[in-house]
């Protein structure tokens, strides 16, 4: 299970290191890709699998359905741990996200997020003072 938030540096080859916590769950590989709200979503590849099963099964006569796995399928890159606990995000990828030297790793049970850190401290401030606000929407819809 991936849980908790992490900052760490990007070299100049654009290596980044997983949470240590991350390593044994991620040992296999990930694959990252573009996600929403301009972070980066990394996927162990067995959960990586479960999606692009069912990305393939949207229908295609859907714009939206084509759109969004266009979006996630095409920006995927698969990479491997390094012996250092670091994997390389290519520079498209950094690119989309705006990562450049320092960058934030949250864990979200089942796929990690990677923002660029002063992108990732400013959508949680956002967010966090509109915690109740959000809760109470969600608990009207029963979760």
């Amino acid at each position: 299970m991936l849980l908790g938030e992490y900052e760490h540096s990007i070299d100049d080859k654009g290596r980044l290191a997983v949470p240590a916590k991350f390593r044994k769950t991620l040992a296999g590989g990930v694959v990252v890709t573009r996600g929403l709200d301009q972070c980066l979503y990394m996927y162990p590849l067995d959960e990586w699998a479960k999606l692009a099963d069912k990305l393939s099964h949207l229908p295609m006569n859907q714009a939206d359905s084509r759109a969004f796995a266009r979006m996630l399928l095409s920006g995927a890159s698969h990479a491997d741990i390094d012996s250092q606990g670091r994997i390389l995000i290519p520079e498209g990828l950094r690119t989309f996200a705006g990562i450049t030297d320092r960058a934030v790793v949250i864990g979200l049970h089942s796929r990690a997020e990677i923002w660029d850190e002063a992108k990732w401290r400013e959508y949680r401030g956002r967010v966090e003072q509109k915690t109740d606000e959000i809760a109470e929407r969600l608990g009207e819809l029963g979760a």
